[in-house]
């Protein structure tokens, strides 16, 4: 016969299973595999010819990485003056993106969205591309956002193209890669509902970094001398992979700090002018630990 102690563990961890399922249904819905689904951007609108300067507003988290790719795009580009920047917090409560100060008569970000569409009921993510001469959002893919900034803008004559037509197929084969296993391959992991979902995206994960260990061994970046959009979005996982990653989403083959190349490929990236501006560690953490309570019942932040 059980003891009471032993029923009433049973119980309260059943309770709890249960109860996160739930909580995790919300934050992340799975397949039927345990497997996270990220939802598709709903706003995919280009801009014809050069964006106007004061035209456009970026709208982003500090801890979120689809977001801070957009404002290393801006800052390298030389941007920040022709393209004005909100920066939103993560809120708990309302389970997204809020204004620090009421904005254009909207709290959160959701409200915001609504302004646009008014029946909109999907996921209001950032970053977030507006065109405050038409009112409306132009964009809220970061993809397609850090391409619109490179080629659509007339950044400071210096700037480096991150984006060359001669790169093309070569970038686009990187992101073949790093999107789905490292971008959004953390996430697969730390979101994960079974243990065969979590092994799978961790391994694939390991597997594509042991690969770009290898490249960087001989080479700078991932198109040999030449920094491409493709490298911004593998820094911004890397940037945030040994404080938040690692443990909290349980990526924790290995540190990107037992990687020495892809250690002096984040250090390279993060001293190039204007990029150290757009990292915020202590956000990150902070948003990541404090906000995604599933993970994090405690809400703990590690020092």
């Amino acid at each position: 016969m059980n003891s009471p102690k032993v029923i009433l563990i049973s119980s309260v961890r059943s309770f709890w299973h249960g109860l996160w399922l739930s909580m995790m249904q919300q934050l992340a819905p799975s397949n039927a595999e345990g497997a996270y689904q990220r939802s598709d951007s709903q706003f995919r609108e280009t801009i014809e010819g050069y964006g106007e300067p004061g035209r456009y507003h970026l709208y982003v988290g500090m801890s979120c990485p689809w977001a801070h790719r957009t404002l290393i795009v801006r800052a390298l580009k030389g941007l920040e003056d022709s393209i004005a920047l909100t920066i939103l917090l993560p809120n708990a409560s309302t389970g997204g993106w809020v204004f620090e100060k009421a904005h254009q008569n909207c709290s959160t970000l959701a409200q915001f969205y609504r302004l646009n569409k008014p029946k909109y009921r999907g996921k209001s993510s950032v970053p977030l591309l507006w065109d405050s001469w038409q009112n409306k959002i132009v964009n809220n893919e970061s993809s397609e956002i850090i391409k619109l900034f490179n080629c659509q803008f007339q950044g400071s004559p210096d700037s480096v193209d991150l984006y060359p037509a001669s790169l093309v197929p070569e970038i686009e084969r990187w992101n073949a890669k790093i999107y789905p296993a490292i971008n959004n391959g953390v996430y697969l992991c730390g979101f994960a509902r079974t243990q065969k979902a979590y092994e799978s995206a961790c391994r694939d994960i390991f597997e594509i970094l042991d690969e770009i260990e290898l490249v960087l061994s001989d080479q700078r970046y991932l198109c040999r001398e030449n920094l491409t959009l493709a490298d911004i979005r593998l820094f911004t996982t890397l940037f945030r992979f040994d404080a938040v990653y690692y443990g909290l989403f349980k990526c924790s083959i290995r540190r990107i700090t037992d990687y020495p190349k892809l250690s002096r490929y984040l250090d390279d990236i993060y001293n190039l002018p204007g990029v150290a501006k757009t990292c915020d560690l202590e956000q990150v953490k902070k948003d990541y630990y404090g906000q995604l309570f599933p993970l994090n019942p405690s809400g703990i932040v590690p020092l």
